[in-house]
Formats: C-alpha cells, sequence, structure tokens
C-alpha cells in the first residue's frame, strides 16, 4: 500500500514513523488499552492499513491476548498502554513470555522527563519496570521532527523488532515520552521535512525473520539404553521440528517420552514407542527400576510430571537438555549439558548397538498402561474430573487447537490424554505456570485461527474473568471446557490438605459463583453438561463463532483420592506386564 505518513504534529509523525517501520518488518496485531497519553501510538497503529488493531480495557488481560497471539503466529505483537500503573498490569504476561520464550513488543507512553519526580499525574518510574523479565529496553528520545532524530527511531524500532525474534526469543520493552499536543492537531511543526520522507526512507526493511540456527551434531554416547523426554513444545516450524526428532529417534532407537503439551504426543506411529502414560507407569518402584535410562535428551523443557523428575533425579543418567532459549532449563540440577539449538538441528552419529530389550519393555508397558487408562474411563459414568481429558481426545477433530489451564487441568491432560494421531497442537501458559491470564491467552490463540478449546478449571477461569470482556472482539470460535470443582483441585493432592483449618479458606478458596449469570453479563453462551452423554453432545458438531462454555460439575476431595487409586491401578498393571 502506498506510503501514508501523518505530519499533522510532531508526535503524530513519530508515531506513524515508528508503525510503518514494524509493519514493514512484519507487524501484524496490535492490542491496545485505552488512555491519554498513548494517543499518538493509538491513532498511528489504527490509522495504518496493515495492522489489525485490537482494544482491551484491561492491561493484564490485554497482556494475554497478545501473548496467545503471538504464540499461535510466532511473531511479536505489539502491546501499548498509557502511563502509570496501566504498565504495571502488563508484568504477568511479560514474565510468562520471557520464561516461555514467546516475542512481544511492549509500547508503553509516558511523561516527557521534565514531568517525572514531581508529583505529576499519573506517572511513575517506568525505566526497566520490567527488570530482567524483558531482553531489551530502551527509553525513547522525546518526539523530534529532525531527519536525524527520525532515522534513529526507525533503527531503534528495526533493532527492537529483531531481538524480539531471538536468537533468544521474548519481550522487548521500549518506553515512549510524549510532550503535548498528544492527539494530531496540525501545528506544522513536522512539514519541515515531508519533503525527505519516502519510499526511500523505509526500503530497506525488508520483513525481520527469526534468527539462524546453526545445524550442531549431538554425539551418540557408547550407550544405547537412553530416552527422549519431550516437554512442552510450541515450534514455529513444526513439521521441521516433527521430521527431525524423528529422525533423531529412530536412528538411536530410543524411547520418546512424550508430554502431551508436545506436538510428539498427537503425531502417527513412529518407528520407536511414543509413551504417554509415563507418570502412572513410573510409581510402581519395579517398572521405575527396569526402566532407568543411562542417557536422556530432553527437548525444550521437563514435561510437568514430578514423578518423572524424581525418577530422573535418582537415576544418575547423563542428561543433554536441548533449549534453543538460551537459558538454564534444568532444574533438576542434574548432570546435564546445555545445547543452545532447537531440536530443528538434532543430528545423531555414532553406532552404538541398539538395545532392544530396553525399548520393548517401554514399549510393553506403555500398552499395557493405555488399556489400563481406557478400560478405566470405559467404565466409569458418573462426573469423574479426570475423565474430561481423556474423552476430549476421542471427541475433538483433527488439528483441533487446544489451550490447557495451569494446575488440575495441565496435570489430568499430561495423565490421561491418550496417544493419538489427530495432530492436535497445544498451547499453554507454562513458563512461569501460573493461572494469569488464562481466558484471554486461550481467545489469543482462537483469534484469526482455527477453532479452539480452552480446558479449565474454576478458578483458572475466574482470575480472568475480564477475558471475557473481549466476547466481542473473538474473530473465530473458542469453547470453553470448565470443569467446576469449586475451589482449587490441585491443592488437595498436597499435604496441606490435612491441615483444615486453614486448608479449605485458604487454599482451596471455594467460590460458589453462577458461571451462567457471569456468561450471560457478557453475552456468552453457557450450557451445563449433566452426563458425559450430554458432555459429548454439546461438543459435537462445527464450532459456533464466538465464545461458547460448556460446565461440568465436579467433586473436588472425592476426585482427589479416587485419581491417586487409579493412578496406582493403572501402575500395577503396567509393572505387572514387566514380569
Amino acid at each position: 500500500m502506498p506510503l501514508d505518513l501523518d505530519f499533522r504534529n510532531t508526535n503524530s509523525l513519530w508515531c506513524s514513523v515508528l508503525v510503518e517501520t514494524l509493519a514493514r518488518r512484519g507487524l501484524g496485531h496490535a492490542v491496545i488499552s485505552p488512555g491519554s497519553r498513548s494517543t499518538p501510538l493509538t491513532i498511528a497503529l489504527v490509522r495504518h492499513g496493515l495492522v489489525e488493531t485490537i482494544p482491551v480495557l484491561d492491561e493484564r488481560s490485554a497482556g494475554f491476548l497478545a501473548l496467545g497471539l503471538a504464540k499461535r503466529t510466532h511473531l511479536p505483537v505489539a502491546l501499548v498502554c498509557t502511563s502509570g500503573t496501566a504498565v504495571a498490569n502488563y508484568l504477568p504476561a511479560v514474565i510468562e513470555a520471557s520464561e516461555s520464550g514467546t516475542s512481544l513488543l511492549v509500547l508503553t507512553a509516558d511523561r516527557p522527563p521534565e514531568m517525572r519526580a514531581c508529583a505529576s499525574g499519573q506517572t511513575i518510574d517506568q525505566q526497566k519496570i520490567f527488570g530482567d523479565f524483558v531482553r531489551f529496553f530502551h527509553e525513547v528520545a522525546v518526539p523530534e521532527s529532525r531527519m536525524e532524530m527520525l532515522a534513529y527511531l526507525r533503527q531503534t524500532a528495526a533493532s527492537a523488532w529483531d531481538r524480539a525474534l531471538g536468537p533468544s526469543a521474548g519481550p522487548v520493552h521500549l518506553n515512549f515520552p510524549f510532550r503535548d499536543p498528544l492527539p494530531p492537531l496540525p501545528d506544522a511543526s513536522a512539514s519541515g521535512v515531508a519533503d525527505q520522507l519516502g519510499e526511500a526512507f523505509f526500503s530497506h526493511l525488508d520483513a525481520g525473520v527469526p534468527h539462524g540456527r546453526s545445524a550442531r551434531v549431538w554425539q551418540r554416547p557408547t550407550t544405547s539404553r537412553g530416552l527422549i523426554v519431550a516437554g512442552p513444545a510450541n515450534p514455529p516450524d513444526l513439521p521441521a521440528y516433527l521430521s527431525a526428532v524423528k529422525a533423531f529417534s529412530e536412528r538411536l532407537n530410543w524411547p520418546v517420552l512424550a508430554d502431551a503439551l508436545s506436538p510428539l504426543r498427537h503425531q502417527e506411529d513412529w518407528g520407536v514407542p511414543v509413551i504417554a502414560h509415563y507418570d502412572a507407569i513410573l510409581r510402581d518402584s519395579r517398572a521405575a527400576q527396569a526402566l532407568v535410562p543411562r542417557t536422556v535428551v530432553c527437548l525444550d523443557d521437563w514435561p510437568t510430571s514430578k514423578v518423572l523428575r524424581t525418577w530422573l533425579s535418582g537415576s544418575q543418567a547423563e542428561i543433554a537438555m536441548v533449549s534453543n532459549l538460551g537459558m538454564n532449563r534444568d532444574a533438576l540440577h542434574g548432570r546435564a549439558r546445555q545445547l543452545p539449538f532447537g531440536a530443528e538441528a538434532l543430528a545423531a552419529e555414532g553406532s552404538a548397538p541398539a538395545d532392544e530389550a530396553f525399548v520393548n519393555a517401554w514399549r510393553t508397558v506403555s500398552a499395557s498402561a493405555a488399556a489400563a487408562v481406557d478400560e478405566a474411563f470405559e467404565s466409569i459414568d458418573d462426573m469423574f474430573e479426570p475423565k474430561a481429558a481423556w474423552l476430549l481426545a476421542r471427541l475433538l477433530p483433527q488439528e483441533t487447537a487446544v489451550f490447557v489451564a495451569s494446575s488440575m487441568p495441565v496435570r489430568d491432560v499430561e495423565y490421561f490424554w491418550p496417544r493419538t494421531a489427530k495432530r492436535f497442537r497445544f498451547f499453554f501458559n507454562r513458563g512461569a505456570n501460573g493461572i494469569d491470564g488464562t481466558l484471554s491467552a486461550a481467545i489469543g490463540i482462537a483469534h484469526g485461527g482455527a477453532p479452539a478449546v480452552l480446558v479449565t478449571g474454576d478458578l483458572a477461569l475466574l482470575h480472568d474473568s475480564n477475558g471475557l470482556l473481549l466476547a466481542g472482539k473473538l474473530k473465530g470460535s473458542l469453547r470453553v471446557v470448565l470443569i467446576n470443582n469449586h475451589g482449587g483441585g490441585i491443592f488437595e493432592h498436597l499435604p496441606v490438605a490435612q491441615f483444615d483449618p486453614p486448608f479449605e479458606e485458604y487454599f482451596a478458596t471455594p467460590q460458589s459463583v453462577d458461571f451462567g449469570a457471569l456468561c450471560a453479563a457478557h453475552g456468552v453462551r453457557h450450557r451445563v453438561a449433566d452426563d458425559w452423554q450430554s458432555f459429548s453432545g454439546l461438543l459435537a458438531g462445527a464450532a459456533s463463532p464466538g465464545i461458547e462454555v460448556v460446565e461440568i460439575r465436579t467433586d473436588r476431595k472425592a476426585d482427589a483420592g479416587r485419581r491417586k487409586r487409579l493412578l496406582a491401578d493403572v501402575a500395577k498393571r503396567a509393572a505387572a506386564a514387566l514380569h
């Protein structure tokens, strides 16, 4: 489209140069919260024809909507807010973006230097407010209509975009001080450079691309008793990721323990076993001892399972951590080497003989555990909370985008979502593992993409209930599977559950919200599934545009004990298959 800079005043020109630069680098989405000091940024973004702008009242919700969009598109999404405490509300989303390696471009408006530290309204110290959670911070100069300063702005914006992409992707923060006038009131202050700013000023700004990863070769050890552990992952080039891991695992003939949040659990069968129910299997001491590896390659991050982590900590195995985030990813503090590249760069050399007995043992226990899980859930008719995860794997169409909330939902998905070939694409906020922004991030995944499903508990949904304000902004479809157990189910599995009081009030934090009324207040469709047959019926058929909530009601305390017994039964049956 033709160049359309805004010369009405200096602030207008400054921000139109900024947005033109970012649009040429590849900016496609901006999430904007209302405010006065950010007026020049907002107007410049809204008037640019290549950037979709989404207004969001609550900055915390806005941050997670942008995070979800960035996770789906694998490109930076701009966040814009006014000065003051509005900026601070971005912190949870910035932390999650930093820990998960998600690109965000945080553009905050500020008072000019002379209006700071003097009790000026809506003014706080925004310098490096996000600390080390951003990959780059810069206090942008106060706008000037001089060519050398506009060139500085152009290069600063382009560099910030590149740094958000990598090589260690994450959030960047540019702080923009503005003097009045904030609206685009004509004052001739920018007219002096009008004949100098043309296409040539921007012509070198081709779209930014992620930094390349140099191919690296991982040398195969002398042992062939090894495992690949695939943690949560959202690779930007999924075919390349799958191809590389498949070739690597099959050449080594190593089993793959795949978290449900890894795409590896949801692909067609490979030449090596891909294990879904490792958490249950390793709960039996006999199986855990028989299956100990000597070498482990961990892709991206450790899975959620505490049972798996404890087992690996005691295994004394050599560990290779493969992650392009460029930071220490081994919370086990084991004998780990950090390999700073993506799984796409994996290659295997060497010719150690395959340990067929080890591979076959994993294949045997995996088949036995899967059969035990299926038989258990097929015989359960009442509303037992974990059955939702197992049943969703059967009900959802191929390639569904599934966002999973932290706490109990992500654990039930890891424990019970079976190995399938339906190519589900999972999304998650597992960088910092919080429940902040769950609904808003899921809406970001669904916006402009394929129909999506959010699996969440009641507290995670209530914690981000302001996300329901986005219902009218969603261009797409999001079904919310709400598991309402009237409190925090994850705490029922912790030792503190024995101490009541204060457990129920201060940890489980029971709630009695009428979710139907809450949804109605926001114009969101809501249905209650009283049994699994009605649950299946409500999820059948094509999803309608907008947000729809399907609620199931479960018994938090009863389900906690029953879940433990089920996992123990599966473990016992899997171990028996080895003998």
